[in-house]
């Protein structure tokens, strides 16, 4: 019954905590992209070198969007000329670094393994989106056009900026309840394996002195998709338990940023061979972050 209390009160206190992060967060992000005009960020983008690909890594970051939304700002960012080593870093950036991923892991996993995370995945985004562009990758997009024939809505944005923060709130809540179940599942499971999950057995499978740790842990991410708002719940009551901080790392890359909805609609504008490059982008990734965080 002890045993059962505590699953409970794990489970309503990281559910309130990161309600209250995710709605606080989008809330602000939104609000900052309101001010942020469509014009200015492509021109931001459009820069060549490895300035462009910052910018297009720093963008993707800034970015709390599913693939429904990133795929078609994909194939938008192509159909302008922004160059394709640029679209990579933002393609490979979206999932893995955007606000709610940040803000959550540094409130349940600490400042320190936050920053750290950041400087891997947003160095690998830059790094990678330059090898794909120098390898050729943008003979492997598809001849693919805008079934909308490239013409977008656009959302009239109120003047007073308080009509302003209520637009962004309610955007931070439609986006809060279409991850809600996933946040409810991962923070579930998080729960379970907090309070029943022995701890030898994490240990002796996924601890600090099994070599082999971080890669099974990123070959399991990346098939299974997992959102960041149920993997890093996952993720902290398995570190509680045991597992290497780099195999936690390593799973929540590969799960975050490989997402098969994502993949299937990158299938659309992408040769089967670069998709199979992006996949194998965030398997390295997911490695080689993972080493990284136990080195340290």
């Amino acid at each position: 019954m002890n045993t059962l209390i505590e699953t409970i009160k794990y489970f309503l206190f990281i559910t309130s905590e990161l309600t209250v992060l995710f709605l606080g967060i989008s809330t602000v992000v939104a609000l900052v992209l309101i001010y942020l005009p469509d014009e200015k960020i492509k021109k931001w983008m459009a820069g060549k070198g490895v300035l462009g690909n910052i910018v297009g890594a720093i963008f993707g970051s800034l970015t709390p969007f599913c693939a429904c939304s990133t795929i078609p700002m994909t194939l938008g960012f192509l159909k302008i000329g922004i160059p394709f080593g640029v679209v990579m870093s933002f393609v490979i950036a979206s999932p893995l670094l955007n606000p709610i991923i940040i803000a959550m892991m540094a409130a349940l996993m600490g400042i320190k393994i936050t920053i750290v995370y950041f400087l891997v995945t947003f160095v690998g985004a830059v790094i990678f989106g330059i090898i794909l562009e120098k390898t050729g990758g943008a003979n492997l997009v598809k001849n693919v056009r805008l079934k909308s024939g490239g013409s977008e809505e656009k959302e009239e944005i109120p003047d007073a900026f308080r009509k302003k923060v209520k637009v962004s709130f309610m955007k931070a809540w439609e986006d809060f309840r279409g991850v809600l179940m996933y946040l409810l599942i991962g923070v579930g499971v998080g729960a379970a394996i907090y309070g029943y999950l022995p701890e030898d057995l994490v240990l002796r499978i996924a601890g600090p002195d099994n070599p082999l740790a971080i890669p099974i842990a990123a070959i399991i991410g990346v098939p299974l998709y997992i959102r960041a708002e149920s993997v890093i719940p996952i993720g902290l009551a398995l570190m509680q338990k045991g597992m290497s901080t780099g195999a936690v790392i390593a799973l929540i890359i590969g799960g975050a940023g490989m997402a098969i909805p994502e993949m299937s609609m990158l299938a659309g504008i992408f040769k089967k061979k670069l998709v199979g490059a992006v996949v194998s982008v965030i398997f390295f990734t997911a490695v080689i972050g993972g080493f990284v965080f136990n080195l340290m």
